[in-house]
């Protein structure tokens, strides 16, 4: 790693790949712009992933400084680059860089390995949707403000959970001009649980009445999370509760246009299917949709058995066709 200086500040490359930088909100707020050099002004594309303390290095013993960048790292970056200043923020209380000793298998932050399913408590309490998009909109005012950034347009992108973060963010951001929406659930989390166990009956994979208790028992979580006083009381809830509220309200209430990509062998990709249908009705023609046949919730190709295959994955091309979009539409 080295120290820039730039446009009167100070900046951090890490391992030559982004140039790393921390504001203060009453909080630290880590995030990168995925370049080695602020000197052409660009529109900023910000990419919030999805959920998870993924952080966006890990220190490896026998490799060194990998890249993980939220997700970022399928993407074929240089094609983003050309038109903007690909940006991402670190996930809360989750190191920049994270060494090997606190990753689990799944590469996530954990603070002791020997309990790979344990997250800090510190990023519990702060892993809801309020959190995020405050943090998010304090990195947009920060860098609405550098001279390299050229504000006549604005990308934000999400996916997942962080579908679910940048529909929040055009609500509190009018300078967003195209929304980018991969993998969104259009109804929320707690609608995406009662789905897999309507599916996993349909499958044989459950009993009906299996999946007739699992549906009872999350309508009563549900009940649960929506009671003002658990919400506040617990932070697990509260994060349940702010990802399970669905965005597609949202999403007929925008005028500016929007992208919606999905792999059909996603569980969401039914409800997405219905998208849509919506628009037609209110007779809105600002929705992009992009159907991905046979390629599951991270756009990875399934077969016919159902099987995923991690050795074709398709974001390059998902992303390109976004960014290609965003060029083309005004």
């Amino acid at each position: 790693m080295m120290t820039l200086y730039s446009f009167g500040y100070s900046v951090e490359m890490i391992n030559n790949q982004a140039i790393h930088f921390q504001i203060d909100n009453g909080e630290k707020i880590d995030f990168i712009v995925v370049d080695t050099t602020l000197s052409e002004n660009k529109p900023v594309f910000l990419f919030c992933q999805g959920s998870l303390p993924y952080p966006l290095f890990i220190n490896f013993e026998k490799h060194g400084i990998i890249m993980h960048g939220g997700g970022i790292s399928n993407f074929d970056i240089n094609s983003i680059r050309k038109y903007y200043h690909l940006v991402v923020i670190s996930m809360p209380h989750t190191p920049m860089i994270a060494e090997e000793r606190n990753i689990n298998g799944s590469l996530q932050y954990v603070p002791d390995k020997s309990k790979p399913q344990e997250f800090s408590l510190d990023y519990l309490a702060s892993d809801n949707l309020d959190n995020y998009v405050k943090r998010a909109l304090a990195v947009l005012k920060y860098l609405s403000q550098q001279k390299w950034v050229a504000n006549e347009k604005l990308v934000v992108a999400g996916h997942s959970q962080g579908a679910r973060i940048a529909t929040a963010i055009v609500k509190n951001n009018s300078n967003v001009s195209h929304l980018g929406l991969f993998g969104a659930n259009p109804f929320g989390r707690t609608e995406q649980l009662v789905r897999q166990a309507r599916l996993d009956a349909e499958h044989n994979k459950i009993s009906q009445q299996e999946a007739n208790n699992k549906i009872n028992e999350l309508y009563k979580f549900y009940e649960i999370i929506n009671n003002r006083d658990s919400a506040n009381s617990n932070y697990y809830y509260k994060s349940w509760k702010s990802f399970s509220n669905p965005p597609i309200d949202d999403w007929l209430n925008f005028n500016i246009p929007i992208y919606l990509a999905y792999g059909t062998n996603d569980v969401i990709s039914e409800m997405c299917d219905l998208v849509p249908l919506s628009f037609i009705r209110l007779n809105k023609n600002n929705l992009t949709y992009r159907r991905y046949l046979n390629q599951d919730h991270n756009f990875f190709g399934v077969n016919d058995m159902g099987t995923t295959d991690y050795n074709h994955g398709h974001w390059k091309e998902v992303m390109n066709e976004f960014v290609n979009w965003t060029i083309s539409t005004k």
